[in-house]
C-alpha cells in the first residue's frame, strides 16, 4: 500500500469515506484529533478527551464517539452539541471502534484504557436511545453490517474471532444469539478493524500483522494486502468509484527501533479491484 497522508498517529482509528464531502476522516485516539484530507486539502481537529469513530450526518455534522459521549460536531464551526453519554461515569473506559448501520443507527464500542479484561461493551444509538448489545468486551473492533443487511459482524480482539449477529430487518435490532463466523486462532491473527464490500466479503486490518485480509461468506481468506506497518487498525472502501482501500495505522506497540524502518501511525491506500458501499448517514431526527 501507498501512504495517504504521512501524519504519525500514536493509534490511528476510525477511518470514514464521506459519501457526500468526497473526504476520508480518521482519528488519532491518544493524540485526541481528527483528520480529514480530500484533494490535497487537510483539516485537523482537537478536543479535550479522546475520540475514537465517526458517522456522517450531512456535509457539516459527524457523530463523534469520544471517552464520555456521543455528540454531533460541526466540522464548519466546530460547535459540539452531546446527544448521549457513553460509559460518562467510568473513569477506566474509552470509546474505539464504531460504525452506522443501515437504519440510520450507530454501533460503538467501549474498552478499558488500559485494555482492562472484560472491561467494555458495544452499544448501538438508534432513535435517541443508546443500548447495551453485548457487555463483558475487552476490545471491541471489526464491526460492520451485510450489504443485504442480514448481520452484523464485530469482535472482541483478544479472542481472536469474528462473530456474526443476525438483525432484525426492520429496525437493526440484533435477534437470536451471535454466531461464530470467522476464528483465527490457528493463524495468530488479532482482528481490529473491518468493513464490509458489495459482494459480502470482510475486510480485516489485522494488529501486529501488517496487512488487511479479505474473506468470503463462508470465511475463506480471498486476498492480502500489505502495508509497511505493523499495527493496521481500520479500513475504509472510498474514492470516487468505492475502489479505494483506505487504513489507518498505529505507533503504539510498536518499538523504537522498528519505527525507524515503518511507517507506523500514518494512513496508506490502494486501489483494489473490489467496489465497497456509500457509508449510510447517522438519523439523529426521526418522523
Amino acid at each position: 500500500m501507498r501512504i495517504f497522508d504521512n501524519t504519525e498517529c500514536k493509534l490511528g482509528e476510525g477511518a470514514l469515506w464521506h459519501p457526500e464531502l468526497k473526504r476520508l476522516f480518521w482519528f488519532d485516539i491518544l493524540g485526541s484529533k481528527l483528520y480529514a484530507l480530500s484533494n490535497d486539502t487537510a483539516s485537523s481537529w482537537s478536543f479535550d478527551e479522546m475520540v475514537s469513530a465517526a458517522g456522517w450526518i450531512d456535509k457539516q455534522e459527524l457523530l463523534i464517539a469520544s471517552e464520555t459521549a456521543l455528540f454531533r460536531f460541526n466540522i464548519e464551526t466546530g460547535k459540539r452539541t452531546d446527544l448521549a453519554p457513553l460509559e460518562a461515569e467510568n473513569i477506566i473506559t474509552r470509546s474505539n471502534d464504531g460504525r452506522a448501520d443501515p437504519w440510520g443507527g450507530f454501533w460503538i464500542g467501549t474498552m478499558g484504557k488500559s485494555a482492562e479484561p472484560k472491561a467494555g461493551a458495544i452499544y448501538r444509538y438508534y432513535a435517541g436511545e443508546v443500548r447495551q448489545l453485548f457487555g463483558e468486551i475487552t476490545i471491541p473492533n471489526a464491526i460492520c453490517f451485510a450489504p443485504d443487511q442480514s448481520c452484523a459482524y464485530y469482535t472482541d480482539t483478544p479472542t481472536r474471532q469474528v462473530m456474526r449477529q443476525p438483525l432484525d430487518a426492520q429496525d437493526g435490532w440484533p435477534v437470536g444469539d451471535p454466531e461464530l463466523f470467522l476464528d483465527l486462532n490457528a493463524e495468530g491473527l488479532n482482528p481490529d478493524g473491518a468493513v464490509t464490500d458489495v459482494d459480502g466479503n470482510l475486510w480485516i486490518a489485522c494488529w501486529g500483522d501488517g496487512a488487511v485480509r479479505v474473506f468470503n461468506h463462508k470465511g475463506e481468506q480471498i486476498e492480502r494486502i500489505d502495508a509497511k506497518a505493523k499495527h493496521l487498525t481500520c479500513p475504509a472502501l472510498g474514492g470516487l468509484d468505492y475502489s479505494t482501500l483506505f487504513v489507518t495505522s498505529a505507533q503504539q506497540g510498536v518499538a523504537d527501533s522498528e519505527l525507524k524502518t515503518q511507517a507506523a501511525g500514518q494512513t496508506f491506500f490502494e486501489n483494489v479491484r473490489s467496489q465497497g458501499m456509500p457509508e449510510p448517514a447517522v438519523i439523529i431526527e426521526r418522523d
